[in-house]
């Protein structure tokens, strides 16, 4: 049968579906606009069970706070080209519009929520169907309460933040979204690291101190020797060196023994305190440069001030309560 150029709009208009898509759909199921959608949905599920295995890299991250209630939503998808059209970024906005308006606590809350009609997950299958590449909705977190700034870094929809401070100051507020996108942050100060993410800093830290103490002793010893350190650091190095005449083989030979003898002396006389007093340290410092309110604030006036310190120079009240942020990118 004939299908009309206004069913096809009007089909298009409640899918999203592109127009060969709709007008095949339409002329399969002979006009049928409802079975014309489950054509479309179907192979939107077809595309995605096929591509299920593929790595969805790329992607919208947007952020939105209204009537006391801040998310940030992240749709991800395979390709760049494919993250930045204007389709691909209406849809994720119109998923977060409902995700706020509707003040959803979790991501399967938000899958269900109706968008035109049909289920978000669904209406993001629809799409996968559309451009024939994998998407999954993914990354979703809150705020609730008062005073929440969001940023979208450099408006690329990559990168968003949330801060919420104790006290109305949108300027601030804004720069320290700012400074969670750019810094990182773990947890808002000490007390709130996670306990797993300090004992594996720790236990880091006492291994590296433990073959930084090793290393040295080594390099003692060789030095002694008449063997530069720096000549046999390494299996390859030896080799090369060898092969440039810059280490005989009696010379390499040595090398290798007493860096075997050296490392065993050393690593049985350790001095644990020591070592566990530097682990300390480090853990401390890993703290202060991954804690917000300990960072150094990367947009004030050059002062070396803390987040905190600086907060305080606005308004002696001013605190942050939370912050969230999410990003696309590998870090």
């Amino acid at each position: 049968m004939a299908i009309s150029i206004d069913d096809i709009k009007k089909l298009r208009a409640m899918t999203g579906a592109g127009l060969a898509d709709v007008k095949k759909a339409l002329t399969e199921a002979e006009g049928d606009f409802d079975r014309a959608k489950e054509l479309l949905r179907e192979r939107g599920l077809a595309i995605a069970a096929k591509r299920s295995d593929r790595e969805t890299s790329n992607g919208c991250v947007l952020t939105k706070v209204e009537n006391g209630f801040g998310a940030i939503l992240a749709l991800k998808c395979e390709t760049d080209f494919v993250a930045n059209g204007a389709d691909f970024i209406a849809l994720t906005q119109s998923i977060l519009n409902a995700a706020v308006a509707n003040k959803c606590k979790t991501l399967d809350e938000v899958k269900e929520l109706d968008i035109n009609g049909v289920k978000a997950q669904e209406a993001v299958t629809q799409r996968s169907g559309i451009t024939g590449e994998k998407m999954e909705l993914d990354g979703y977190q809150i705020l609730e309460g008062d005073n929440i700034e969001a940023y979208d870094h450099m408006g690329k929809h990559t990168l968003c933040t949330m801060v919420q401070t104790n006290k109305t100051n949108a300027d601030a507020g804004h720069k320290v979204a700012m400074q969670v996108a750019a810094m990182k942050p773990v947890a808002l100060d000490a007390a709130h690291v996670d306990q797993a993410i300090l004992d594996e800093e720790y236990k880091t830290a006492v291994e590296k101190t433990k073959l930084e103490q090793v290393e040295k002793y080594v390099e003692v010893v060789l030095k002694k020797a008449g063997i530069n350190p720096n000549l046999v650091d390494s299996e390859d190095h030896i080799e090369s060196n060898m092969a440039k005449g810059w280490l005989t083989q009696e010379q390499a030979d040595e090398a290798r023994k007493l860096k075997e003898s050296a490392a065993a002396e050393k690593a049985a006389t350790l001095n644990m305190n020591m070592i566990e007093n530097i682990a300390k340290g480090r853990v401390q410092k890993f703290l202060k440069e991954n804690c917000l309110v300990d960072q150094e604030f990367q947009f004030g006036d050059g002062d070396k001030a803390t987040v905190a310190q600086w907060l305080s120079q606005q308004d002696k009240e001013l605190a942050i309560c939370d912050f969230r942020r999410f990003t696309l990118a590998a870090e």
